[in-house]
């Protein structure tokens, strides 16, 4: 099979790229050249840019696409109409374009239908993701798959999301966690999420399917932390109304956090993903995510180049005088 990642040097679409590789594919790139150039020296790179510049795409045919880098509508249908003529189009979406108030996350509960009001991805990401689906669905029909993930975890992830409870629990000391430990919170390993997406292409799946991996709690996520670093960390369980009114950001000044007020059907620590598993979906131990994610940590620096969520966590003087409002 001749793959084309859209992207494919910074986390997901290299993750796909590899998956792609170890599976026996014919990998194709197509990106900037801005970031992570140097990957995959002996696959073919097509340079050239999604918002303007296509002319690398000209002619060519691909028996699927895998579209980890699409945010814009207008950008995604340009990709869509120079690659009509290849095969599958997979297109990674996420659960954010679910509807804000939506009470159901299966993938029949149908995404947002607000529209983007810009395409400013920082205030529109659910709406802008939702839009460009309607955009491949309609070019590609049957031949459309979305993949709708929540967060998505692992080596080379830029956004630091999760990377930081591996970092924070190794340095030790008192850490700041928003209670409670039971705390329901979800993820997928971006290899579990890639090796799928392949084989989803490979068998000739369409439809939309939620990418998302079991719920686990916050409480399990800082102890596998904890372990797999060796430190001597105490968690230290904050509520989180002093976390609200101290002005702490969820989800990225403290990530896996939203306040309940702010996810009141659980989108962020539930969504189903019966479907996909039906399919052959599967998920490594959560040890084996945290173990590798440290052994990356250890050995590189946080990759730069997300255009969604900049890196994120508390800052050290920001989580002392936070732990020093509960002390006192």
């Amino acid at each position: 099979m001749r793959v084309l990642v859209l992207g494919g040097t910074v986390f997901v679409g290299r993750h796909v790229v590899e998956a792609a590789v170890a599976r026996g594919h014919e990998a194709t790139l197509f990106h900037r050249g801005q970031t992570g150039a140097e990957l995959f020296p002996q696959l073919e790179h097509l340079l050239g840019d999604r918002d303007g510049d296509l002319a690398a795409l000209a002619g060519r045919r691909f028996d699927a696409i895998v579209d980890t880098s699409g945010y814009v509508p207008r950008v995604v249908a340009a990709s869509c109409e120079a690659l009509a003529d290849s095969g599958r189009y997979l297109f990674v979406s996420s659960v954010s374009a679910y509807a804000e108030e939506a009470t159901r996350f299966d993938e029949d509960g149908g995404p947002t239908d607000a529209a983007p009001r810009s395409e400013d991805v920082s205030l529109h990401y659910g709406a802008l993701k939702a839009a460009c689906e309607e955009v491949v669905r309609e070019r590609f029909g049957e031949r459309a798959l979305i993949v709708r993930p929540g967060l998505i975890v692992g080596p080379h992830d830029p956004t630091n999301r999760f990377t930081y409870w591996v970092r924070r629990l190794t340095e030790g000391g008192d850490v700041l966690a928003p209670a409670p430990p039971e705390r329901a919170v979800q993820f997928i390993d971006v290899r579990d999420l890639a090796e799928w997406m392949v084989r989803a292409l490979e068998d000739g799946l369409d439809g939309t399917f939620n990418g998302t991996g079991d719920s686990t709690t916050l409480g399990a996520v800082v102890e596998a932390c904890a372990l797999a670093g060796g430190s001597d960390a105490r968690i230290v369980w904050v509520d989180e109304a002093l976390l609200v009114d101290a002005g702490v950001a969820p989800y990225t000044e403290l990530p896996l956090w939203i306040p309940d007020s702010e996810d009141p059907h659980g989108r962020f620590g539930g969504t189903p993903n019966a479907k996909a598993v039906a399919q052959g979906l599967t998920f490594r131990p959560l040890e084996e995510t945290v173990a590798d994610t440290l052994a990356w940590v250890r050995t590189e620096p946080v990759v730069t180049g997300s255009r969604v969520v900049a890196p994120g966590g508390l800052a050290p003087e920001r989580e002392r005088e936070l732990l020093a409002r509960v002390a006192a």
